[in-house]
C-alpha cells in the first residue's frame, strides 16, 4: 500500500454533494465489519459473488449523475458491472454499522438510497451491539428483525446464540456473539 492510497480520504457523495467521512470511525466499528466480511466472505466461497468491506464505491444511479456512497458492507453477484473501485448494480445485501458521524445518514438518507436502488436486505449495525434487519416488500423496506444483543445467559431475553441468516443467501447464518465478537 502507497502512501497515496493510505492517505485517500473516505467521501460519499449524494445529490451531487460531497460528504467527507472523517474523522475514521473508532475500531469498534472496524471490528463488526470484519466480523461481518469474514463471516459472508467464508459463505461466499466457490460462488460468483463477492463481498466488499469498505472499499468499494456503489454508483446508485449511474444513468442520472456519478453520486455513490461506500457502503461498510455489500455483496454483489453481477461482476459486469464493476469497473475499477465502483460498482453500478444492484448489490444483494448491504450493511452499514453506525459511527456517530453517520449515524442520522445510515437511517436516513442512506436508507431511502438503498431502498430505491432495490437492495433486497439492509443491516444496519451499531457497534453496542443492536441490529436491525429491513427487507425490500413491495419496493419499500420493512423492519423484518430487530436485536439487542444479551450476552449473559442468566438473563431471560439471553439471545448471543441467536442464528441469523441472509435472505438471498440463506446458508450464511451467523450468531450475534459472532458479529459482536471482540467488542467488550
Amino acid at each position: 500500500m502507497g502512501m497515496a492510497e493510505l492517505e485517500r480520504r473516505k467521501d460519499e457523495k449524494i445529490d451531487g454533494v460531497i460528504y467527507n467521512m472523517s474523522p475514521a470511525p473508532s475500531f469498534q466499528h472496524g471490528i463488526v465489519n470484519g466480523n461481518l466480511y469474514a463471516i459472508i466472505k467464508q459463505g461466499l466461497k466457490n460462488s460468483i459473488c463477492l463481498v466488499s468491506i469498505e472499499n468499494l464505491d456503489f454508483k446508485y444511479h449511474p444513468d442520472k449523475n456519478d453520486d455513490y456512497l461506500c457502503p461498510d458492507i455489500m455483496i454483489i453477484c453481477d461482476r459486469k458491472h464493476l469497473k475499477g473501485g465502483s460498482y453500478s448494480g444492484t448489490p444483494k445485501f448491504i450493511a452499514e454499522t453506525l459511527s456517530p458521524s453517520t449515524a442520522r445518514r445510515d437511517r436516513a438518507e442512506k436508507k431511502d438510497i438503498y431502498e430505491k436502488a432495490g437492495v433486497e436486505e439492509y443491516w444496519i449495525v451499531s457497534p453496542e451491539g443492536h441490529l436491525e434487519i429491513y427487507y425490500l416488500r413491495e419496493g419499500r423496506y420493512v423492519l423484518e428483525e430487530g436485536y439487542i444483543l444479551q450476552n449473559d445467559m442468566e438473563e431471560e431475553h439471553y439471545n448471543a446464540e441467536e442464528q441469523i441468516s441472509l435472505r438471498a443467501f440463506p446458508h450464511i447464518t451467523m450468531t450475534l456473539q459472532e458479529i459482536f465478537e471482540g467488542l467488550d
